[in-house]
């Protein structure tokens, strides 16, 4: 069973081992003029399906279709497309993803894996290290669409049409900008690049605001009015075509007259022959809890498994969750996985799987490697991968319908505003996923880049990735559906809402207002949030003094955006949760 769900008091914190309480309390007097959690997070209990998401607009068109009577598929689909109009920086149909399902009717959880892959015309050797990042070549070939229509084709219960009318009608009729979305349009054109370069121009007329007096472009505002009539005729041909919509026909000659702008590799045969792949999840145990998560392309099913059964073998709960000690463990974990990562994952369809790495020996093995006061330099972890010698954005949805089948999304377009290019009269804005295969071959070096062999460039093959959507289930039903984006930082987020909940028996507001840690082998650095008393500097001074490299994130930057549903295993009570890091709205489809 879970633990019961605990609100974690301060006085279970303030147990030996945080360090000197006088301390901790100046610290924390002075530290509250950080950016911090609000008092009241967006929360939506019920019965009868919960929809969690970064955009509130996208959120209610999702508890829309779980009210019309659709499943929990039918919502993330609606969910999906409605985030390409209303959070463009990472919801798209110009990208990919990974959607977790877990049923409740007795079939078997599985993923569907709607990650981009390279050009048929791609090569190893295609980039080099200062290559750009908004660039025509950059791009991937896109899956959402194919995802969303395979998920449809498997588990969807309405008409297709109904799923993708509500984002169709809100682009063509527009609607208000939040102040999340504000900020997001205006770091778009942040860049002189962007905002005056060739490629960019179609992202400037599409997602600009200009003034009405000087016609120049002038910062968006919160209460603003946006409309894309653009992206709403492309979104009507896929309501009216499904996934011919987009991979063939007016839309497929658009955007491949838009690569050929800008010496791209994608071709009509590229989008033609593009499938979506329903793969078997990774699976693993952990306290007694199912956990599910993605199989490569993403590293975050293994590399969540791999760091969850290595920290079993220690007793957390004898020292609190915030403790220096649990920290240094959780760390070690990451640097763990995160160095298993470099050296063996990739596309299985390219490269071999290895199931070792979820293996209770391999979990020992590392437990056994871990000084449980002492941190371990990165270095001496490397092993067979060589060295050099010295010289991201996504969004997490999460659904649960009345019967509790669960529904775990990550979307992506790789970076904030992917290549930031539009594809001129279609409206929608291109990945740039070719970053993240390994561009260098043999070149790893402590800065963070991996060249090792199993993610280099190969032609259809998928790019690593770090998305994990997350269901942990109990007696084969969820109750917990987690992630969130963030780059090599989701693994490491999705590992903390896991333990916050399981492990440390914290409800899902407290867990969502929690501080994160984030290590991923290089840099040889731990990351922390520090936005309140319980990870404070007496707490980093400790993991100093164990040999850790503590760099604390800048005020107004976080870690990750874990919109997250929790469901009763006793009561089947339905509790989402949005993180307050970014945006984010938790909607209920009934009480």
């Amino acid at each position: 069973m879970m633990p019961p769900v605990n609100a974690l008091p301060s006085f279970r914190l303030l147990r030996p081992g945080l360090g000197c309480a006088v301390a901790s309390i100046l610290w924390v007097a002075a530290s509250f003029a950080l950016a911090a959690p609000p008092d009241q997070l967006s929360e939506a209990r019920g019965h009868h399906g919960v929809v969690v998401s970064v955009s509130p607009h996208a959120t209610d068109i999702g508890v829309a279709i779980l009210r019309q009577g659709g499943n929990a598929v039918d919502a993330a689909i609606a969910v999906e497309f409605a985030l390409a109009v209303t959070w463009p920086e990472a919801g798209n149909i110009g990208g990919g993803g990974f959607m977790m399902v877990h049923p409740v009717d007795g079939r078997e959880p599985v993923c569907i894996d709607y990650r981009e892959c390279a050009p048929k015309s791609a090569t190893r050797d295609m980039f080099k290290p200062d290559d750009g990042r908004y660039t025509h070549k950059i791009v991937g070939v896109p899956g959402t669409v194919r995802g969303m229509d395979v998920a449809h084709q498997r588990f969807g219960s309405l008409p297709w049409r109904a799923l993708v009318e509500p984002a169709a009608r809100l682009a063509g009729d527009g609607f208000v900008v939040n102040a999340a979305l504000a900020e997001s349009l205006n770091e778009a054109f942040e860049e002189k690049a962007i905002r005056e370069g060739e490629h960019h121009r179609e992202l400037v007329r599409v997602y600009g605001r200009r003034d009405a007096r000087t016609g120049e472009l002038a910062p968006w505002q919160t209460g603003d009015r946006i409309v894309l009539p653009d992206l709403a005729a492309t979104l009507r041909r896929i309501e009216e075509q499904g996934a011919a919509g987009f991979y063939e026909g007016p839309t497929a000659r658009q955007l491949v007259a838009e690569m050929r702008r800008g010496n791209g590799l994608i071709g009509l045969e590229d989008l033609r022959d593009y499938r979506a792949k329903v793969r078997p999840p990774i699976h693993g145990v952990f306290r007694g809890h199912d956990i599910y998560g993605p199989p490569p392309p993403s590293s975050g099913g293994i590399g969540l498994i791999e760091m969850l059964q290595v920290l079993e073998t220690f007793d957390l709960r004898s020292q609190h969750r915030f403790a220096p000690g649990t920290l240094h463990l959780m760390a070690e974990s990451m640097k763990r996985a995160f160095r298993d990562r470099a050296e063996f994952l990739g596309d299985t369809d390219f490269v071999p799987a290895h199931p070792e790495l979820l293996s209770r020996e391999h979990a020992l093995a590392l437990a056994r490697g871990i000084d449980p006061k002492k941190a371990t330099p990165s270095e001496t972890l490397a092993g067979p991968i060589r060295l050099a010698d010295e010289p991201p954005q996504t969004t997490h949805f999460s659904v649960v319908d009345a019967k509790g089948m669960a529904v775990a999304n990550t979307t992506t377009l790789e970076g904030s505003w992917g290549a930031h290019i539009v594809v001129r009269g279609a409206g929608f804005v291109l990945n740039n996923e070719m970053g993240d295969f390994n561009w260098v071959p043999g070149w790893t070096d402590r800065e963070g880049r991996i060249g090792t062999p199993p993610n280099l460039i190969e032609p259809g093959k998928r790019m690593l990735s770090s998305q994990t959507p997350v269901i942990v289930a109990t007696n084969g039903r969820p109750v917990l559906v987690t992630g969130s984006p963030g780059g090599r930082t989701i693994i490491n987020t999705a590992l903390q809402i896991v333990l916050d909940v399981v492990e440390f028996g914290m409800d899902l507001p407290v867990a969502m207002r929690s501080p994160r840690i984030h290590h991923q082998w290089f840099p040889d650095t731990l990351q922390v949030e520090m936005f309140d008393w319980r990870l404070n500097e007496v707490t980093l001074e400790s993991l100093r003094a164990m040999g850790h490299h503590v760099t604390p994130r800048k005020p107004d930057s976080f870690q990750g955006d874990a919109h997250s549903i929790r469901i009763d295993p006793v009561t089947g009570e339905q509790h989402g949760v949005a993180d307050w890091r970014r945006d984010g709205k938790a909607g209920a489809a009934g009480e």
